[in-house]
């Protein structure tokens, strides 16, 4: 789906669950969620492609598949998180959005440990030697 058809329906989307918002609030959430989801599952094929690529690249490069695992990772959960949080958020429950965001900066830094882990083994054998 190029950018002109995620626009579009997300424009579309948005004007009905405006139009819905004041009869049917219910109603109008789901359009929200059900587009986004929509919208989200129609890009799958490219990140798929895209990790392939990446994935050619760095075997080419010498570079450890470790580290770009740990990128994807975390930028997946930072996807996510925001798309949940600004979900919730439209659905007026601000409290449970910050709790989210809150959670998924933990869960960043969780899948990122690994990687602190080399770079302070790196900096302790440089100071040692």
């Amino acid at each position: 789906m190029d950018i002109l058809s995620v626009c579009a329906v997300g424009v579309i989307a948005a004007v009905i669950a405006l139009l819905l918002r004041r009869q049917m609030p219910q109603i109008s959430l789901l359009v929200s969620v059900g587009a986004g989801a929509i919208l989200l599952l129609s890009v799958i094929k490219n990140i798929v492609l895209t990790v392939d690529e990446v994935d050619t690249l760095l075997s080419s490069s010498g570079i450890s598949s470790d580290y770009i695992m740990i990128l994807l990772k975390t930028l997946g959960i930072c996807f996510i998180t925001e798309f949940t949080c600004d979900t919730v958020t439209e659905a007026g429950m601000m409290s449970l959005s910050t709790n989210i965001s809150f959670i998924g900066k933990i869960l960043v830094i969780a899948a990122a440990f690994p990687m602190f882990s080399d770079i302070i083994n790196i900096i302790t054998s440089m100071v040692k030697s």
